[in-house]
């Protein structure tokens, strides 16, 4: 029997039930990844497996470096081929691993590959996966629309032009590409000369004056608007913490020409002036109905060599221990309190904090949608098989799993949607066995609805992509 078969992750009798004839067909709504919008624009045509595979993948470089593969060999100079035959060899000591089951899920779900990859299997695969790539089937638009994918929401700084967002949306694609606004860029008064270059470069595309906060802001909120116009509904913010040390308009304002006329504001102002501005983002998301996404809890850059020669991104993060339930919650208060807190999704990073977010999420629901407030999927090292099943215990044993939004790829990879399905499996293996320990009854009419709507109907409720 192959590795990858009908019934992979699925134990009982009843999860084998819940996937095939209620989760394995629906559509996937992937409401946050990192895909490149110009690769869709283009409908790029992948010249090989590296390209598609491995070109973006830090989970993969981390892994191969742990291997001792040198690094030419994963973000540097050597031969595509080469790089892929340095992954191959690298997969069999990735077993218990997620990327061991994620790899041979992708081979089989986008290629019909079966074979286990080692080195002694690399050309095969190769040869076979390069030979499909070459169809119209396997471009960027055309695995889109294989794996149904409804939406994709990518994500994007509010000074990018979006002009790729635009080509996509009158291209004919079937799936709706959306931008996502992250303007994690525009608390970056820690340094000012960046800063005042990203100034110049939000002034450019929103074509107003940004030399004061008011202007700053005002173009802030033009992008925002600009986003909505292309269908984007959602924000994004990577923190290592909330920030909830507030300060007012004329505090902000200081902070701001200070800064902008070449001082660099220390690190309690840098607090202050990151603060006023979530307080503002979290308006403009309350004002248009959208859903703001916090990803809390990484610790970026832990490698300073490998920041300098490499860049960021590129697997040297970790998850951070750094206190999280005092800062969100004054932060989600404030924002209640001033009646803009919008949808809001909180992803965290540190298992240790899994029944602290999943309670959080309680403290501001208001009845006015199900599920305002949502304790996000496993993300980032916890998007595996133990990290989704704490996340979901944790979500079930101290709120409502059956309103959970489920599952997203947080991916930079065209080859990732396969994770939907791996979240389905697992989604539907826990519920098996919970009938099996007789501990929810067996009774796939009241089952069935909860799968089915964890896997994509509560998503295409909760989030107005057609509003």
């Amino acid at each position: 029997m192959a590795f990858i078969n009908d019934d992979f992750l699925l134990q009982s009798e009843t999860a084998r039930r819940l996937y095939h004839e209620v989760a394995a067909d629906l559509p996937i709504i992937d409401y946050h990844c990192h895909l490149p919008p110009e690769d869709v624009a283009a409908d790029r045509q992948f010249d090989n497996l590296f390209e598609i595979w491995l070109e973006g993948d830090h989970y993969k470089w981390r892994a191969m470096r742990t291997n001792g593969v040198a690094e030419t060999y994963c973000t540097g100079e050597a031969d595509p081929y080469d790089k892929f035959l340095a992954w191959a060899g690298t997969v069999p000591h990735t077993l218990r691993n997620p990327l061991y089951h994620w790899s041979h899920l992708e081979l089989k779900r986008y290629f019909g590959i079966d074979t286990l990859l080692n080195k002694d299997t690399a050309r095969e695969i190769w040869d076979e996966a390069n030979r499909q790539l070459a169809t119209p089937a396997r471009s960027a638009r055309g695995i889109l629309e294989e794996f149904k994918v409804e939406v994709v929401c990518t994500t994007d700084d509010p000074a990018d032009s979006l002009e790729h967002h635009t080509t996509v949306a009158t291209s004919g694609l079937s799936t709706k590409v959306l931008p996502t606004f992250r303007p994690d860029a525009a608390m970056g008064v820690h340094d000012p000369a960046s800063f005042a270059a990203y100034c110049d470069r939000l002034a450019t595309v929103a074509e107003g004056d940004t030399s004061s906060l008011a202007g700053f802001l005002a173009a802030l909120h033009s992008r925002h608007d600009f986003f909505h116009h292309l269908g984007g509904r959602l924000s994004d913010h990577g923190l290592e913490t909330a920030h909830a040390d507030f300060c007012c308009e004329k505090e902000a304002t200081a902070i701001f020409e200070k800064v902008r006329g070449g001082a660099t504001p220390n690190a309690q102002e840098c607090r202050w002036f990151a603060t006023y501005l979530m307080v503002f983002f979290g308006k403009l998301d309350a004002e248009k109905g959208w859903t703001k996404q916090l990803h809390l809890g990484a610790m970026r850059n832990n490698n300073t060599r490998a920041l300098t020669e490499i860049g960021r991104d590129s697997g040297f993060d970790s998850i951070s221990d750094a206190p999280q339930g005092q800062k969100l919650s004054r932060y989600l208060d404030a924002l209640e309190t001033d009646g803009i807190l919008p949808k809001t999704i909180l992803y965290n990073l540190n298992p240790a904090d899994n029944y602290l977010f999943a309670t959080m999420i309680g403290n501001f629901q208001d009845g006015s949608i199900p599920g305002k407030i949502q304790f996000g999927s496993g993300w980032w090292f916890l998007d595996q098989l133990e990290g989704m099943t704490m996340q979901i215990n944790a979500l079930s044993h101290l709120g409502l799993l059956s309103r959970f939004v489920g599952m997203l790829t947080d991916s930079r990879s065209f080859l990732s949607y396969p994770r939907h399905e791996y979240f389905r499996r697992l989604l539907c293996n826990l519920l098996g066995e919970d009938v099996r320990k007789g501990l929810v009854p067996n009774d796939f009419a009241l089952l069935a609805p909860m799968v089915r709507g964890i896997s994509y109907e509560n998503a295409r409720e909760y989030f107005s992509f057609a509003g």
